[in-house]
């Protein structure tokens, strides 16, 4: 069986408007479904392919000050 994850999720995600996204991303966050990962990772990467290098900067320095904020708290 040749099972392609990634464009599954993009099939999955293609007619969703903003708010569909959006609301995608908040249950997934929300919820902490680990099965949501996958599908978080497809529009993390997407976002990165579509984002200028100022963007991808101000990304990689949220992701860092959230990994800091989240080891602080276990």
């Amino acid at each position: 069986m040749d099972l392609n994850l990634r464009k599954a999720i993009l099939s999955n995600i293609s007619t969703n408007d903003q708010d569909q996204l959006e609301a995608t991303i908040s249950e997934a966050i929300q919820d902490g479904e680990e099965k949501m990962l996958p599908g978080l990772g497809v529009m993390f990467e997407l976002i990165w392919k579509q984002s200028a290098d100022q963007d991808k900067q101000e990304m990689v320095d949220a992701l860092e000050q959230g990994v800091k904020q989240a080891v602080d708290t276990e």
